[in-house]
């Protein structure tokens, strides 16, 4: 049975490899003149300013994950979509108490204030 791992375990070492050769390879023939210039954080064309350990304001991390909580949870959509003829009423309203859930949590996050950047 696990001979039919077989194909998928050449294609992880295979895949494996090739990224660390070339990484060794880019470091081994890749030029060495390092510059001030160089050496130097790129940011679009801007001249960086501060430092790049400066911390960020928790609410930037609050933000990004209810993005990805109400993201993944946009997702269940797709599959709900493609079986939905078959489902009947039954699935249609799961789906409505689904979204209900999903509108009730979003409005709380809103109220809360976990939206607002000031």
């Amino acid at each position: 049975m696990l001979i039919e791992y077989l194909p998928i375990g050449i294609l992880i070492l295979l895949a494996a490899a090739f990224a660390g050769g070339s990484v060794l390879l880019s470091s081994l023939i890749g030029p060495h003149r390092p510059t001030p210039e160089k050496l130097a954080p790129y940011e679009c064309g801007i001249t960086p300013v501060g430092s790049a350990r400066d911390r960020f304001a928790v609410r930037f991390y609050v933000v990004a994950m209810l993005f990805i909580v109400f993201d993944i949870e946009i997702i269940f959509l797709y599959p709900w979509a493609v079986i939905y003829r078959s489902l009947g009423w039954f699935g249609f309203w799961e789906m409505v108490a689904f979204l209900g859930v999903l509108g009730l949590g979003l409005g709380y996050v809103w109220r809360k204030g976990g939206l607002e950047w000031e």
